[in-house]
């Protein structure tokens, strides 16, 4: 456990902090500033039922030390819409949350929303490698989320962990096959590194740790894409009334 303790400073930049205690989990729809009408006008066409989207994770949700409007499933908000897709993208974050804490909450947090999500975006685990949990334990807690979400007919786009090359460690490598591997199984959307592109760059970070509202606006950026791809490909796959 000591080289385990040495390794885990550094793992603290890959996806939250430990430290944060849990909070008491809000459902927080995200909303971003208003347009004018002029304005919309020059936006692409959109579809007329905004779609549902679930962001389930961490502190990196959950938008700690930011502003709700602020925080990555806001930012993520306001990219689709630049797509043409309206959406409302719930944080479901929680600080300090593991991949047991997620499974323990998440059929009460789908049951909350009231609607079935066009898409639920996963990124735990990374307070698991904090604490020294097995892997393979991370591993049954994530497959039993992606099998709620199945079972419930919920497209998933999975974010995982990744070290920068610095920082490499068997440890925690054994994290990162993880999300490839259960992504590939249930044919979910992936991004391996939520903070490509952040973590590497001190003036996108709140405290060296968790991104401030223009990482979080890098992230957004990173996952939209992806996310957009998920939500057109199940409109498609809708039978026709």
């Amino acid at each position: 456990m000591s080289n385990l303790r040495t390794c885990a400073a550094p793992l603290l930049a890959l996806q939250l902090a430990a430290g944060c205690s849990p909070e008491t989990e809000q459902l927080t729809a995200a909303s971003g500033p208003k347009q004018g009408a002029a304005e919309a006008e020059q936006k692409p066409a959109r579809q007329e039922r905004p779609r549902l989207v679930l962001a389930f994770g961490d502190s990196l949700y959950a938008g700690f030390g930011l502003d709700p409007s602020q925080a990555f499933p806001a930012a993520l908000e306001r990219e689709l819409a630049e797509q043409g897709l309206a959406a409302r993208v719930v944080n479901a974050g929680l600080s300090g949350d593991t991949t047991a804490g997620g499974l323990r909450r998440l059929p009460a947090t789908l049951d909350r929303l009231g609607a079935k999500p066009d898409l639920a975006i996963v990124g735990l685990g990374a307070n698991d490698a904090l604490r020294g949990l097995d892997p393979a334990e991370t591993r049954r807690n994530l497959e039993g989320i992606l099998a709620e979400l199945e079972r419930r007919d919920i497209p998933v786009l999975l974010t995982g962990i990744t070290a920068p090359a610095r920082w490499r460690h068997p440890y925690f490598t054994q994290y990162e096959v993880i999300y490839a591997e259960l992504a590939r199984d249930h044919d979910a959307e992936l991004e391996p590194s939520l903070l490509e592109g952040v973590l590497t760059r001190r003036e996108l970070l709140l405290d060296g740790l968790h991104p401030n509202a223009a990482g979080a606006q890098v992230m957004a950026e990173r996952i939209a894409p992806l996310a957009a791809k998920s939500l057109r490909r199940s409109e498609a796959e809708q039978p026709a009334l």
